[in-house]
């Protein structure tokens, strides 16, 4: 019953499901019953039970307790939730049947209410120009074929439609280290540090930089990107019960938040309250080191000053 990271997301979820059916039919109570119980739809009862829907871990502990479930069934359930919510793709394993998965990351953008995205090494897909994109892709480990970088990156391009969507809030956080580095001439990146400026004057968009030369409150080894689903999906997906199924965090979202996390070798993909919880309490530690708005132009005019000047 216990899958490895390795597993297919949508296998993770399958098992999962499983399980809990088989729990609820041997204690002989009705999908309608436990929905009422344990404070969710009915509907999302039948899609977590058949794979199609994550549940959050408070959710899986209350639908033990409604069936009374034995301590070795509690057991393994709590095996399957712990390797479900963090799911590992390595690049070959995401990429083995298509060429790339910006489509994924947009889907991801496009139901999300907010987007929060910290970066500390280059600027953030969704804010490069189309040149700096090009280079970013065209250093890629695996690379990418020739004939797939065009498509790579007009699908990159593609996906920063989605800021001129003022129905969704865009926060980044990018360090001084990722405004300075280059992967090109002086004038790409003064191109994309303008645009950087540009953007900032969105509404729906804000952009916090964090000088090198501020004191830190917190360290940060990697950069990461949360999705955090619209208040009013998530009340729809609870089928409008009251509590349902959130921690009281931040905006009340944590359970239905995704965080996806870049290395070397793989994507990973976070999921649970508790764990998003560690990611949404760095966002705001970070956040106390950044400068915003008008400060945050200034900064970005003095970089584009010692770039100019060869520094």
């Amino acid at each position: 019953m216990v899958l490895d990271d390795g597993a297919d997301p949508q296998v993770k979820r399958q098992v999962l499901g499983a399980e809990l059916r088989r729990l609820r039919d041997m204690a002989g109570i009705s999908g309608r019953e436990l929905a009422d119980r344990i404070g969710i739809s009915q509907s999302k009862v039948s899609r977590i039970e058949s794979g199609a829907t994550m549940p959050s871990a408070v959710q899986v502990a209350d639908w033990a307790e409604a069936v009374n479930a034995p301590p070795d069934a509690r057991q393994v359930l709590d095996s399957l939730v712990q390797t479900a919510f963090t799911e590992v793709r390595t690049w070959r394993m995401a990429t083995r049947t298509r060429p790339h998965i910006q489509g994924e990351i947009q889907l991801l953008e496009q139901q999300a209410g907010r987007v929060r995205v910290f970066q500390h090494s280059l600027v953030p897909g969704l804010l490069q120009t189309a040149e700096y994109a090009k280079r970013v892709l065209s250093l890629f480990q695996p690379g990418y074929a020739e004939s797939a970088l065009a498509e790579v990156l007009a699908a990159r391009l593609d996906r920063q439609l989605v800021l001129y969507d003022e129905s969704k809030r865009f926060e980044f956080l990018i360090t001084e280290a990722a405004l300075r580095w280059r992967p090109g001439p002086p004038r790409l990146l003064l191109a994309q540090l303008d645009r950087i400026a540009s953007l900032s004057t969105l509404e729906n968009v804000s952009i916090g930089l964090i000088p090198q030369g501020v004191e830190a409150v917190t360290s940060m080894a990697h950069s990461f990107v949360m999705y955090e689903p619209d208040a009013d999906q998530a009340a729809e997906e609870e089928g409008g019960d009251e509590g349902g199924g959130t921690d009281g965090g931040d905006g009340g979202s944590h359970e239905d938040t995704v965080v996806t996390v870049e290395t070397v070798h793989a994507n990973l993909v976070v999921k649970g309250a508790e764990s998003v919880g560690l990611y949404n309490t760095r966002w705001s530690l970070l956040r106390r080191m950044a400068v915003f708005d008008d400060a945050a132009r200034a900064f970005l005019s003095e970089v584009a000053a010692t770039v100019r000047a060869g520094g």
